[in-house]
């Protein structure tokens, strides 16, 4: 279920930053039951079934400024950035492209490898992490000449098919994608096959690609924005840096946390090995430690033994909800990296493969309005739902979660 609709949201909450998980509330200054672009007074809000609902874009006034191309937002010659607490503990690959969208990956891997950017005028690697008040030195950019690839070849077509299979929501700046468990967003290490190198397939005229602006785990299923123009691609970087997308999540969890409905606030910081990388929970001056507040609410339960949660964060750190659903002693079903309750038995029939769910993307869409896309249960989740007699339609209290 996709759709764009227009609201006015509250001014933000001041943050709280208490390590402990702590119930919520809903905010007075919202009435209970308002559904973004609804009115007061309505019912609550509920998931409907999984269908494709899309309004056409708001038609744009006729004398309306055309977009600053990105090309003249490129610094031409060499030029000094600060890095900003919200900026603190950013990859540096990922700190140009919030900068400068119509970069290339291929471009920005190389301005690093040649040593052309400078972190404190010392040579970093693009999986670097920066820190607030660092001075980043940005070379002169420019923006590649691509080469479209032959539409009309087999491969092609099957890619743009299996893109349309997932497609959720499109109008002419914006594509929401439902991702399924197990397809990488980027390429890594001997992968060959991930979202980024799937959109090559969607170059326009002028050899523009699509471009992703945020990012979710390999086996983790649901809504993935892409901006399919420089244009689109600026604004929506610029509301995720701005906290402006409000993102839920669905996972199931053994036991049931209490309380039902709380807070998740910690530092986490990456610790790797030989083997695997995974995010610890750290405390506040660690090296590399950022700051990470989750909101979750109980939705159902099947007997004690296992609880669908629906998830919210504010931030958007790497595995935070992971990391922070196995601090409060819950960890996702089937989560290879942070499950370890030792004894524990996975009831029978059910998938032992991540149970977790971008179920719901809201976000300020370019041209106006608002984005609101939903993603279906994937197979293995919809089966695992059917065991335990749990309903997809419920009321989702996260909604009256806070927005900080």
């Amino acid at each position: 279920m996709s759709r764009r609709i227009k609201r006015t949201d509250p001014k933000p909450r001041s943050r709280d930053e208490r390590k402990e998980a702590r119930p919520f509330k809903a905010r007075s200054a919202k009435p209970a039951g308002l559904r973004p672009g609804g009115k007061p007074g309505t019912k609550p809000p509920r998931f409907a079934s999984e269908r494709v609902e899309r309004r056409a874009p708001k038609a744009e006034p006729e004398k309306a400024a055309p977009a600053k191309p990105v090309e003249a937002l490129l610094p031409t010659k060499v030029q000094t950035v600060k890095v900003t607490a919200d900026e603190n503990n950013m990859r540096v690959d990922r700190f140009l492209e919030a900068h400068f969208p119509g970069l290339s990956f291929s471009h920005i891997q190389r301005v690093v490898r040649k040593g052309e950017l400078r972190v404190d005028g010392k040579r970093v690697d693009s999986k670097d992490r920066l820190e607030e008040g660092q001075s980043v030195r940005i070379p002169p950019l420019k923006l590649d000449t691509p080469k479209a690839p032959n539409p009309q070849s087999e491969a092609a077509q099957k890619t743009l098919a299996a893109l349309k299979e997932m497609t959720i929501y499109e109008d002419d700046d914006v594509l929401v994608l439902n991702k399924p468990a197990g397809l990488a967003v980027q390429g890594g290490s001997g992968m060959t096959r991930h979202i980024d190198q799937m959109l090559e397939v969607m170059r326009d005229s002028k050899g523009q690609k699509p471009r992703l602006v945020h990012r979710i785990d390999r086996e983790t299923s649901g809504c993935l924005l892409v901006a399919k123009t420089r244009f689109a691609a600026s604004h929506l970087t610029g509301a995720f840096r701005s906290r402006s997308a409000r993102k839920t999540y669905w996972a199931l969890v053994p036991g049931l946390p209490k309380p039902k409905q709380g807070r998740i606030s910690t530092f986490l910081a990456k610790e790797e090995s030989e083997d695997d990388t995974i995010m610890r929970i750290a405390q506040h001056g660690d090296e590399g430690a950022s700051h990470a507040v989750t909101y979750y609410a109980v939705v159902e339960t099947a007997g004690n033994k296992l609880t669908w949660v629906s998830l919210k964060p504010v931030t958007g750190r790497t595995h935070q909800l992971r990391a922070h659903m196995e601090h409060i002693g819950h960890p996702i079903v089937g989560d290879p990296k942070y499950f370890n309750i030792e004894n524990w038995q996975l009831p029978g029939g059910l998938q032992n493969r991540l149970h977790l769910l971008a179920r719901r993307i809201v976000i300020p869409h370019p041209r106006g309005g608002f984005i609101d896309a939903t993603a279906p249960l994937p197979q293995h989740m919809q089966q695992s739902w059917n065991l335990l007699g749990l309903d997809a339609s419920r009321f989702d209290p996260i909604e009256n979660a806070p927005e900080e």
